[in-house]
């Protein structure tokens, strides 16, 4: 049984303009649920604190996720500048101590609780950051998971990789695990200095090593970390959902 405490922030501001909806993007639904609570049921099973960051507009949102799990804290992301920043709206929750820290999306629908256990089994083992990747079909446009002997040196965005990293099939999924002794100082110690003004989450992998902490990566199936960002992927989405229900 595992003893060590969690939070799991899931990241949820997105608008989903891409849906051609007015409708937050995190509550279309798919297999008669909204998307956001197949997610609140997966971390759910991993026993510990959730934190649910949402935009400032989104009031229904907030409403579903109340109904969903009480328990629940929920943070406003005012302003969006990227996913290292939506994370530390949840600065509060981070700041009350815990050993592992889980950061999923809310369009993920088909996470599975068995991939996060397996991220926080990394933690428990030493390192201090843990990320989940992906084998794509089409690797183009993905950050690409640069691995040596085991560890994790770089996440390499597409425009930036090289071609031999581009060879490369991992990909990142966006899904992403902190030792909570250590991760304030990561996350503070991310800037944006690129050409979004942003902070990235991903920028964690480079502070962590710098700092001389370790960083490692799993794979999960590609299906498994699909964000739903339009209509077609919202069907695609639910095609695989009722695979697996069969």
């Amino acid at each position: 049984m595992n003893t060590r405490s969690c939070l799991t922030i899931v990241l949820a501001a997105g608008e989903g303009t891409r849906m051609r909806s007015s409708r937050p993007k995190v509550l279309h639904a798919v297999g008669g649920r909204v998307l956001i609570g197949h997610v609140l049921d997966v971390v759910a099973s991993l026993n510990g604190a959730v934190a649910v960051v949402i935009g400032p507009e989104h009031r229904e949102v907030a409403a579903t996720v109340r109904a969903m799990a009480p328990a629940t804290e929920i943070f406003i992301q005012h302003e969006r500048h990227g996913t290292a920043h939506a994370v530390l709206a949840a600065r509060a929750a981070i700041e009350r101590g815990v050993d592992d820290i889980v950061v999923v999306f809310g369009d993920t629908p088909l996470i599975r609780v068995e991939t996060l256990r397996r991220l926080r089994a990394l933690l428990a083992a030493g390192a201090a950051v843990a990320v989940l990747g992906f084998r794509a079909a089409d690797p183009t446009g993905y950050g690409r998971l640069v691995v040596e002997h085991g560890e994790l040196i770089a996440i390499r965005e597409d425009k930036d990789a090289s071609d031999r990293e581009r060879a490369i099939n991992l990909c990142n999924s966006g899904v992403m695990a902190l030792a909570g002794s250590s991760a304030l100082a990561i996350l503070d110690a991310i800037g944006d200095e690129n050409a979004k003004r942003e902070f990235y989450l991903t920028d964690a992998v480079a502070i962590a090593r710098a700092k001389g902490l370790k960083v490692v990566a799993i794979e999960s199936a590609e299906d498994e970390v699909r964000g739903v960002n339009t209509q077609e992927q919202l069907a695609e989405v639910a095609d695989i959902l009722q695979a697996r229900l069969r």
